[in-house]
């Protein structure tokens, strides 16, 4: 059986025991590899004076950190790198060059978190990719949601007469009112 890819996402909960807990759970419902992103998000005044040069360091810092720990979760080496410094950025980079079947993502609670206060699990899960969201903080020590349907996503392919083509003029007459629900209904 060929093991399943696992993409992990985290920062400064890069090794934390929450994290570290969803890396154990997952290898117990069967074989899989894992490889950590860690965004390089800048902090403080460097968000806007560069904020594409800052947090590299302190990025690559956490990633040495978590990857021992990590891997020792897993039973198996753990790979990893810094992404760009918008998660879900670093995210798509991640799925688009090494491809994974599953995420977990790991954030700060919910009172202190940006990457919640921008909604990045709804974000990740729209990938259609399933997500497992774990947080740190709660009276058991973690909040972990459940991942959603393993259902993907299918990509849409539309006919080569578009319906973005001249919609607004061929919906002024009902000739092309029918054009385009023949369209409509052929997709």
């Amino acid at each position: 059986m060929k093991p399943v890819r696992v993409l992990l996402v985290a920062n400064r909960t890069a090794a934390d025991e929450p994290l570290l807990d969803a890396v154990r759970r997952r290898i117990e419902r069967g074989p899989a590899t894992f490889h950590l992103v860690v965004p390089a998000t800048p902090s403080g005044l460097h968000r806007v004076v560069d904020p594409e040069d800052a947090g590299h360091n302190v990025a690559r810092e956490r990633l040495t950190n978590a990857l021992p720990l990590l891997s020792e979760a897993a039973g198996q080496a753990v790979t990893g790198h810094v992404g760009d410094a918008n998660p879900l950025c670093a995210v798509l980079d991640a799925l688009n060059l090494r491809g994974f079947d599953e995420i977990i993502l790991s954030t700060l609670p919910w009172r202190v978190s940006q990457w919640l206060r921008v909604d990045l699990p709804r974000k990740i899960r729209a990938l259609g990719v399933p997500v497992l969201h774990v947080v740190p903080g709660s009276t058991k020590g973690q909040v972990v949601s459940s991942p959603p349907s393993t259902a993907r996503l299918v990509p849409v392919t539309y006919p080569e007469a578009s319906l973005a083509r001249n919609t607004t003029a061929a919906a002024s007459s009902p000739a092309g009112l029918a054009r385009i629900r023949g369209i409509w209904d052929s997709m």
